[in-house]
């Protein structure tokens, strides 16, 4: 083993580490730009890669991720003329490392640059109130702005905050004024307003008592003439129910004299009695027909034969 076979696994050694040196393996949600002699040569995804020693560089390694910027209060000034302080969070996500490496100089201070711009332009043609009530608007337009501004340097801007709005402390301390007023005149009304309803469920009651009270008194009303009603016409039926009992007796009493075949003079008898009953009553004249009178005449001369 000479001095040549020691040059051979050093050389050997040397080829494993520079190979080793040179072999990337891309993570997942990274890209790696990639330099030959100075140019852009590629750009390379997840995966394994060999580079060229010497010749080749990574020049950026860049985060395909979603990522979040929160970028400090900007001083704003409004259509009003009030100055507040608003800060931002903003989305981004880089589309194309090759233009994000080499699109512009610092991408993270040129989008804080052109987001404070951006939302001075904005915030002036607002007033404070709108400005207050309308952050739905805003972040549209600023994402918009800066959306179509960072293309160029391979970035999409997905979303647009405002996190807080800041108004000057005395602007603060009115609307806060503001509110406690409204609050106490919002409660003002409810106040009213269940007084107000309390009264109309209270007379609302006593007019369905009235109600209720007037139709139970007709119910009951309606329930007694019912029964003497019904009392009246048990009676009726009772009366006819007589009636028709005495006039059947009379047809049949009728039916068994005339069965009997009776002569004139028990006629004249049974009229005698009939007289007898009427005169009972309150007449004060009678008129007895010719042929009882003197079916009468007969009736005391045989009276006067049976006391001889």
């Amino acid at each position: 083993m000479g001095p040549l076979f020691f040059l051979f696994i050093i050389l050997i050694l040397i080829a494993v580490v520079v190979l080793a040196l040179n072999i990337k393996i891309v993570p997942q949600s990274k890209a790696y730009v990639i330099e030959r002699l100075g140019a852009y040569q590629g750009t390379w995804q997840t995966g394994l890669h060999f580079k060229l020693p010497i010749f080749e560089r990574v020049s950026k390694i860049v985060s395909l991720k979603e990522q979040v910027v929160d970028f400090p209060p900007q001083p704003v000034i409004t259509k009003d003329n009030v100055t507040m302080q608003i800060d931002t969070v903003v989305f981004f996500q880089i589309t194309d490392p090759k233009l994000y490496t080499y699109g512009v100089e610092h991408p993270l201070s040129a989008i804080e640059n052109l987001t404070a711009t951006t939302l001075r332009n904005i915030i002036g043609e607002l007033e404070l109130d709108h400005t207050l009530t309308s952050r739905d608007t805003i972040n549209a337009k600023i994402r918009g702005i800066l959306d179509e501004a960072t293309d160029p340097w391979g970035i999409k801007v997905n979303r647009v905050e405002l996190k807080n709005i800041l108004p000057p402390r005395e602007i603060q301390d009115a609307m806060e004024k503001q509110m406690k007023a409204e609050r106490e005149r919002r409660e003002a009304i409810l106040r009213a307003e269940g007084d107000r309803e309390s009264e109309i469920l209270v007379a609302q009651g006593q007019k369905e008592a009235k109600i209720l009270a007037a139709q139970a008194e007709k119910e009951a009303a309606i329930l007694r003439a019912d029964a003497v009603r019904e009392q009246k016409i048990r009676e009726a039926d009772g009366e006819a129910q007589a009636i028709l009992a005495i006039q059947r007796a009379e047809a049949e009493g009728i039916k068994l004299i005339n069965e009997a075949n009776p002569s004139k003079e028990v006629v004249a008898l049974r009229s005698l009695e009939s007289l007898e009953k009427v005169a009972d009553g309150k007449a004060t004249k009678i008129i007895i027909p010719s042929e009882i009178q003197g079916i009468a005449g007969l009736a005391a001369g045989a009276s006067e034969l049976f006391k001889q």
